[in-house]
């Protein structure tokens, strides 16, 4: 015999998540090195559906992969309830030096010099859950 579970996952639309994604402003930026998961903290913001990151990365560690991973979250512990959502897709560095410098005034890093990456990730995956407590009949009250 199984206690029920705490707490539930619920999935949300891509539309929820690009919302909760767009208020968050900071996540991680997860990216395969030697065949290991990297896990970088990031700030970010949604500009024209692309997703705007700024990391704490080697630039050619991560523009030579075909595609990134960004996720961000929102868990109040210890109830575990909140959002999670992720991102995935291509990413390009940014190039142009007036939109570079625009992005490190408006986007916080946190480290400055060769490994301040600013990146461009097309997602073309968002995913996210609702982290939830279950219902409970008992504290429901009449319906």
């Amino acid at each position: 015999m199984t206690a029920p579970a705490e707490r539930i996952m619920l999935e949300i639309s891509g539309t929820e998540a690009l919302w909760l994604l767009e208020g968050a402003g900071t996540g991680r930026l997860v990216h395969l090195r030697r065949e290991q998961a990297m896990v970088r903290p990031a700030c970010h913001t949604l500009d024209h559906g692309r997703l705007i990151v700024r990391a704490p990365v080697q630039p050619l560690t991560v523009l030579s992969r075909t595609a990134l991973t960004y996720h961000c979250e929102d868990v109040q512990h210890p109830a575990g309830v909140g959002w999670t959502v992720t991102a995935h897709g291509p990413a390009a560095p940014i190039t142009d030096p007036d939109e570079a410098a625009h992005y490190r005034r408006t986007l916080l890093g946190w480290a400055h010099g060769p490994h301040d990456t600013l990146l461009r990730l097309t997602p073309q995956s968002i995913t996210g859950f609702r982290l939830v407590r279950p219902r409970n009949a008992t504290t429901e009250g009449p319906r």
